[in-house]
């Protein structure tokens, strides 16, 4: 039986998350497995790796192979740098605390390189919505500037309506008024 360390997948459509497990090389993707490992979700950024170390180092020496995204996965949590140390340490290169103090060194180093990665992606972010804030305030002050046009060129508008009604009632008196002298003239005659 080849034993295989693959993801079966879970999830709904457009939305999917895996199982990492162990399972007969024939059974159907989503069938029957021998043993859970963990979840990889990589709907997150970066993506949620939940994995048992021990078993899927145990797996790994007991002959199982993983798959090609299972095998990046492993990769990424060091179980296969820390199957590599203790092939290692099995064949008399090096010891066990050689050994263990490189995949510490290992971790921490991959650890680093993580909390930069998250850094990098904060910031990112930041700049972002400082962009956007940036461009949604040149558009609100366009709109602004484009509002406070309209509106002087209506009171503008305004202003000379009222001159001109104020013109033409003062016309209209005066010409009333001109009026009145010369009917009064007419009536004395």
């Amino acid at each position: 039986m080849a034993v295989k360390i693959r993801l079966a997948r879970h999830g709904k459509k457009g939305y999917a998350f895996y199982h990492i497990v162990v399972a007969d090389s024939r059974s159907p993707r989503d069938g029957k497995f021998i043993e859970k490992l963990g979840t990889y979700n990589p709907n997150t950024n970066p993506a949620t790796i939940e994995l048992n170390f021990d078993h899927a180092l145990s797996w790994l020496q007991k002959g199982a192979q993983p798959t090609d995204t299972a095998k990046s996965i492993l990769s990424k949590e060091g179980v296969l740098m820390k199957k590599h140390l203790l092939g290692g340490v099995k064949k008399g290169a090096f010891s066990l605390e050689v050994a263990e103090e490189r995949f510490n060194k290992w971790l921490a180093d991959k650890e680093a390189n993580e909390g930069a990665k998250l850094q990098k992606l904060a910031d990112s972010k930041k700049a972002a919505a400082a962009a956007r804030l940036a461009e949604e305030t040149k558009v609100k002050e366009a709109k602004a500037a484009a509002l406070a046009a309209k509106r002087a060129e209506a009171e503008a508008a305004a202003k000379a309506a009222a001159e001109e009604a104020a013109a033409q009632e003062a016309a209209a008196t005066q010409e009333a008024e001109t009026e009145a002298p010369a009917t009064e003239e007419a009536a004395a005659e």
